[in-house]
């Protein structure tokens, strides 16, 4: 990075964390090579028990509240664009709950500090990990591979929210889903062009049950439908275009089945291959037509990113000049 001195802001999306919150803030490093400013934000989401007067007691530098509560994904945007009205050159997000080791954020950040990423993913191995079952690991491991294809970068954990951003990269970021985050982001990252690059991380031991989702299959398809959003966004063109083609080819064999009978004077009794081929030809068509509008779809959202981007550089540029401490 340049030559100022370089801010980072440690973003902790809370919800109910007074039992946690203490040993999380307790094991943030105090200091890291190549940052100059440290600072703690606790971003609460409507909490009922004592977690605003526990963040309090311990000093943190910043607390941001929801009067309601309004998910993780809105509560992490909240935190990443006060973040960024903080003069933050890096953001590292980590959870309240004390899912992973502060000692690991220096790890987190070092290839934001060298230039050689703008976004890195605190890999918690959960393909190996013991406390997940059998079956979780390998849908994890699945899940990853599908999320890193489409984010066309390598990740073996997609799924995790320890992770640290370049102020560039915080401020292209933009959460559509209420559910989580960190699938949408990953594959707007990839897509964007932004250097993606995973570190090895530590956890400690599950505190308790997650609250995202109330089983793993209700996660697992709250994730399914990022991705397939993800894909009609960033991907229509290429998905739906192959899948048209297929059904046009596939619709046009029984048509020609039965054009050959046809021909041959035997047409009457294989109408259903006319039928059958005309629905699948028709489905192919409609496909195609999809696939252009969601490549309009797509065209349209990256222009108005780049908009936002535009008005968010503005708007801290303003404040930044009003309030010269945000400025780092």
């Amino acid at each position: 990075m340049g030559g100022d001195a370089v801010r980072l802001v440690i973003q902790i999306p809370c919800f109910n964390e007074e039992a946690t919150l203490p040993a999380v803030v307790a094991d943030l490093p105090r200091h890291i090579p190549g940052i100059d400013d440290i600072r703690v934000l606790v971003i609460d989401d409507g909490s009922t028990d004592r977690t605003v007067e526990v963040a309090r007691r311990l000093g943190v530098d910043h607390i941001l509240g929801n009067r309601v509560n309004q998910g993780l994904a809105r509560t992490f945007q909240a935190g990443i664009d006060h973040a960024l009205a903080l003069g933050a050159d890096i953001i590292v997000n980590t959870d309240g709950d004390n899912q992973y080791a502060g000692a690991s954020i220096p790890d987190l950040v070092r290839p934001v500090v060298e230039g050689r990423a703008e976004v890195v993913i605190g890999d918690r191995r959960p393909d190996r990990n013991p406390e997940f079952p059998f079956l979780k690991r390998r849908l994890q491991w699945l899940g990853s591979r599908v999320v890193g294809r489409l984010a066309g970068v390598a990740v073996g954990d997609a799924v995790s929210g320890f992770r640290a951003y370049s102020r560039d990269a915080a401020l292209k970021l933009n959460v559509m889903t209420a559910f989580s985050y960190t699938t949408e982001t990953l594959i707007h990252a990839g897509q964007g062009g932004l250097r993606i690059v995973s570190v090895p991380v530590a956890t400690n031991p599950a505190t308790r049950p997650s609250r995202l989702s109330r089983s793993m299959w209700g996660f697992l398809w709250k994730q399914l439908i990022t991705i397939v959003r993800s894909v009609f966004m960033y991907r229509a063109l290429s998905a739906f275009v192959a899948l048209g083609l297929g059904m046009v080819l596939l619709g046009t064999l029984p048509i020609l089945r039965f054009l050959y009978f046809y021909v041959s004077g035997d047409g009457d009794g294989h109408i259903q291959s006319l039928v059958l081929g005309s629905l699948c030809f028709a489905l192919g068509f409609m496909t195609l037509v999809i696939a252009f509008l969601g490549d309009a779809v797509a065209t349209n959202r990256r222009l108005l990113e780049k908009t936002l981007e535009r008005v968010r550089r503005l708007e801290l540029a303003a404040r930044a000049g009003d309030d010269p401490d945000a400025a780092g």
